[in-house]
């Protein structure tokens, strides 16, 4: 049985029958959809309450989407190619607080609708998907925004800047009936599906007790501002860029490198170890820490970041495991990955490959090399194929809630100082 605090089973006191309950903010959600012919008859009876585009996805004849970009930076961009490689997606509408970011993107789709405010994008009538790109501090309003406004949603993670805003996007994902596909694309890579197929659900680890995660030398945290953005552009909204972040004068370096303040994102552990850490509960299939420590500090970069460079991070799981994570931007070492450790031997695996070694003495590695693929493309067709079908996607809200959840354990044992006990079906920290 899963080990999940979204489905927990308790015993019928008159006949011992198992009754499937769901935690507080998922008790309201539909656990099946309608089938497609049950929504094409509602289609036929009544035509005006559907348009032409959503009568045709139902049809199959027409699986075409209309793509809204909200956050249009590096990554944005980015992730908006990979939705164009499907042949699936035109962009029509973009987002940014920085106009330059919106002609980027025009140079790629020039029919796209440039706007400063999400909300405008929002009440586009021809935007039917949106790409959630912001930083962190923007996610929640945003996605809840775009849940509420009827839009699937494909948001980058972490899902949230804190925890207490997860069941609220969930809430708005199950009430609306929405698929919401959080970034955590290992959950749709081949060779991440293999391994766990492989090793983890035959038990060939035996009784894992370690479990080992690191993400050295990340460049993308040491980015420096171009000097054009020394004195702010006239066409860059630096207060909505704030949005609910206390007001500070403009600063290039907190607007182009946000990453490295923890007024707008986590830092490496959001940043990263959530990537790690949602792979450890897609292979352990337990997303309930209960307990967190980190320690840390801006050891080398002294160049006003908040974001620790240098942190350690160790979690418990019910009294059964650990998870550790270690990483440093200190230009002496590189690398990332994660390890099982087990009574009956080890699983390591990276974004390139996996390797299992037994516990025997000379056993030799068995390493699998994944695929020449980009996950993040087959993570987006999931999407796709989902906003179709109406199923959950691979990374559905409520698994990018628990995985954003676990890190953010980390960094709030990094600034208090202190080991936090946690209520994980709650999601409360537990007081002293």
């Amino acid at each position: 049985m899963r080990q999940t605090a979204e489905r927990a089973f308790r015993k019928d006191s008159g006949g011992g029958r198992e009754i499937l309950s769901l935690n507080r903010y998922n008790a309201a959600m539909a656990l099946s959809h309608p089938s497609r012919r049950t929504v094409l008859r509602s289609a036929v009876q009544a035509p005006a309450a559907f348009s032409a585009l959503s009568y045709s996805r139902i049809l199959g004849a027409n699986e075409r989407f209309n793509l809204g970009l909200i956050g249009a930076g590096e990554r944005g961009r980015g992730v908006m190619m990979s939705f164009l490689k499907t042949g699936r997606v035109q962009v029509t509408a973009v987002c940014d607080v920085y106009a330059e970011m919106i002609d980027k993107v025009k140079s790629v789709a020039p029919e796209a609708k440039g706007f400063s405010d999400h909300r405008k994008l929002l009440e586009q009538k021809d935007v039917d998907i949106v790409l959630n790109a912001t930083p962190d501090h923007w996610h929640a309003a945003t996605t809840i925004d775009a849940l509420n406004a009827g839009k699937d949603v494909y948001v980058e993670k972490p899902l949230t800047l804190r925890i207490e805003e997860g069941p609220e996007i969930v809430k708005a994902a199950r009430v609306n009936e929405r698929v919401c596909q959080v970034g955590l694309q290992q959950r749709s890579g081949a060779h991440y599906i293999e391994a766990k197929q492989q090793y983890m659900d035959t038990g060939a680890l035996g009784k894992i007790t370690l479990v080992r995660t690191w993400w050295h030398g990340n460049m993308y945290h040491l980015r420096r501002a171009p000097a054009s953005l020394a004195a702010k552009p006239s066409n860059l909204d630096w207060a909505r860029f704030l949005g609910p972040v206390r007001w500070r004068d403009w600063d290039p370096q907190q607007f182009w490198n946000w990453r490295a303040y923890l007024d707008f994102g986590g830092g490496q552990v959001t940043d990263l170890f959530t990537h790690w850490i949602d792979v450890v509960h897609m292979f352990m299939n337990n997303d309930s820490p209960t307990s967190g420590v980190a320690a840390g500090g801006v050891y080398h970069y002294k160049d006003g970041r908040t974001a620790p460079d240098t942190i350690n991070v160790l979690l418990e799981y019910g009294g059964q495991y650990t998870v550790t994570f270690e990483a440093t931007l200190a230009p002496g070492i590189r690398g990332y990955g994660i390890e099982f450790c087990g009574t009956k031997g080890k699983l390591f695996i990276d974004r390139s490959r996996y390797e299992f070694l037994a516990a025997e003495r000379g056993a030799k590695p068995v390493e699998v090399k994944g695929p020449d693929y980009d996950f993040t493309l087959d993570h987006v067709k999931n999407f796709l194929d989902c906003c179709v079908s109406r199923k959950r996607p691979n990374c559905d809200v409520y698994d990018g809630h628990r995985s954003a959840m676990a890190s953010h354990l980390g960094n709030i044992s990094y600034v208090q100082k202190r080991r936090l006990n946690f209520d994980p079906l709650r999601e409360e920290i537990l007081p002293l």
